[in-house]
């Protein structure tokens, strides 16, 4: 099931997105909130009709850094012996079709694009053989990276967490095999990075138990998985859209800040 969060007249719904093609798509909207059971009201609107929000609220982003050889050894870095993990803050999340605003302080903006995983559950300490209950389900993301600030300092903070720099979207698949599937990256329709979830250094299964052996993760609560290959640069003006096959693509253009 395509779980969507959107606006319509002032209010907030979530949404099982329903139907075929980009005119063809209606959202059933739920009641109350999809992490519990719940019931589909019957009542439909457009999907066309209504703002996409981001498909979550997270309490915290923890992404996960160089999680893809090639993409370790593109940027000139060694595969690390233990995953790296960092937070983006939740002023970071925006949804399909929001703006990126190019930070003040950067001159070297990239996308990275990635599967994230979206949690179902509160969990602490998560075996290895019960991640699949914690997950709620998958979405598209892009890892927006200010590079040379990343370069320059000693932690990534302002360089991964700037407002914006984290797009989500469109909507949360709760039905997904996430081993091998086909992420995409283009910028103004030009294919930049491509590559498969299966060339992941760290499975899922991976980084839920090492990230849940340190912290709480709650509901809503997202995992980045890595990024493969190909990152590149972005410029105000660009529109950057993240595919991933079975869930769908996440678009966003950039806009000068202010």
């Amino acid at each position: 099931m395509r779980i969507a969060r959107f606006s319509i007249d002032g209010n907030v719904a979530f949404g099982a997105v329903e139907g075929d093609g980009p005119d063809g798509l209606v959202l059933d909207i739920i009641k109350g909130i999809p992490y519990s059971e719940f019931e589909l009201s019957g009542t439909k609107v457009p999907l066309n009709k209504v703002r996409l929000l981001p498909p979550v609220l997270p309490n915290k982003v923890v992404a996960i850094g160089r999680n893809y050889a090639e993409h370790a050894a593109e940027l000139g870095n060694e595969v690390p012996d233990v995953p790296v993990a960092f937070f983006k803050p939740t002023t970071s999340v925006i949804g399909s079709g929001d703006a990126i605003e190019y930070p003040s302080f950067s001159d070297e903006v990239h996308h990275e694009a990635e599967l994230a995983v979206v949690i179902g559950r509160m969990c602490r300490e998560v075996p290895r053989e019960r991640v699949k209950d914690v997950i709620f389900g998958y979405t598209c993301a892009n890892d927006v990276t200010a590079r040379d600030a990343q370069k320059r300092e000693k932690q990534w903070a302002r360089a991964k967490g700037f407002d914006t720099s984290c797009p989500l979207g469109p909507w949360v698949e709760t039905d997904l095999d996430p081993a091998d599937l086909a992420i995409q990256a283009t910028v103004n329709g030009e294919q930049r990075q491509l590559g498969r979830t299966s060339d992941m250094i760290r499975s899922i299964e991976d980084l839920v138990v090492h990230i849940t052996e340190a912290m709480t993760l709650l509901p809503g609560d997202v995992i980045l998985t890595g990024t493969p290959a190909g990152v590149g640069p972005l410029h105000v003006g660009d529109e950057v859209a993240v595919t991933i096959e079975g869930i769908g693509t996440l678009t966003n253009k950039v806009i000068k800040r202010g």
